[in-house]
């Protein structure tokens, strides 16, 4: 197994072990979807999306395809679409050797997206069907692309934050996603299938809560709109403030009362995903693998 594909499970995994308000957990489903769905989504995503020397746009298509044909639903569209670029530029040489040569690498792979896979990553899309999705006056997801892939997520970039991500390097992950994981943290000591430990709970939950308190959850947004996002928005800054949130009752109470109300913070459990993934191709443990 590639180090990539074996972070990627890694990552995928702790997304389903950690309970994060309002996303399904191997402790609470949700939105009509159990943890063994991403489990099992995750498995048959990794190998494609991992796949040495693949385009990015190939990498997603194939990932979503093999998702859909494991569990038939959208489970990790998100994840998908910012992994990709991560997996290609940790390809590259030199890549891992620092945070720096990481950006650069990603900088590198994102300014080579080209129409081909704008039109491969949006038929991932058409697949997956996310909801809330609406239209575009450019560039709609429902037609065929004509420019970049890159170019055409710059469009979407001011309404959805995983599109921002292309326009602006990945920037959140680098400076909010990884600036927030507890010193010490390794990817490597998680082990699919074993529940996560006090060390990897908190830092999953500290990520989540970064990405959830900066920023109105774009998914959330879409779907219930800004107000909504801004209330869901200021109860992770309250809970910044609590030194061991997911040990507190209260943290149960805020994830089933969003699920009960069908709010998912969706682009914030999926930029944790990806920025554990960062994390895990970043580490020193992997270098040269």
């Amino acid at each position: 197994m590639s180090a990539a594909i074996d972070g990627f499970l890694r990552a995928f995994w702790l997304d389903v072990a950690v309970r994060k308000p309002g996303n399904v957990s191997l402790h609470s489903a949700g939105h009509r979807m159990v943890a063994q769905q991403f489990v099992e989504s995750a498995r048959a995503a990794a190998a494609p999306l991992c796949r040495p020397g693949a385009r990015v746009g190939a990498r997603i298509e194939a990932a979503m395809d093999a998702t859909w044909r494991a569990v038939g639903c959208n489970t990790n569209l998100g994840i998908l679409l910012l992994c990709a670029p991560l997996a290609a530029a940790a390809e590259r040489a030199g890549a891992r050797a620092g945070m720096a040569a990481m950006r650069a690498s990603l900088e590198e792979v994102l300014g080579e997206l080209d129409v081909d896979d704008a039109r491969a990553a949006y038929r991932a899309i058409a697949q997956a069907n996310p909801g809330g999705l609406g239209s575009a006056p450019e560039q709609d997801v429902h037609d065929a692309p004509s420019v970049g892939l890159r170019e055409a997520m710059s469009l979407a970039a001011s309404r959805d934050r995983i599109a921002r991500q292309y326009d602006a390097g990945f920037t959140d992950l680098f400076e909010v996603g990884l600036a927030s994981l507890p010193s010490g943290f390794a990817l490597m000591t998680v082990e699919p299938g074993v529940p996560a430990d006090a060390s990897a709970t908190q830092a999953v939950q500290r990520v989540f809560l970064a990405f959830l308190a900066s920023q109105p959850d774009s998914h959330i947004v879409r779907k219930h709109g800004e107000a909504v996002a801004h209330t869901v928005m200021a109860a992770a800054q309250a809970w910044q403030a609590h030194a061991r949130p997911g040990l507190e009752a209260d943290w149960v109470v805020w994830d089933e009362d969003l699920k009960a109300r069908s709010i998912n913070p969706g682009t914030s459990a999926d930029l944790t995903v990806a920025t554990l993934f960062l994390g895990g191709l970043l580490a020193s443990a992997w270098h040269g693998s």
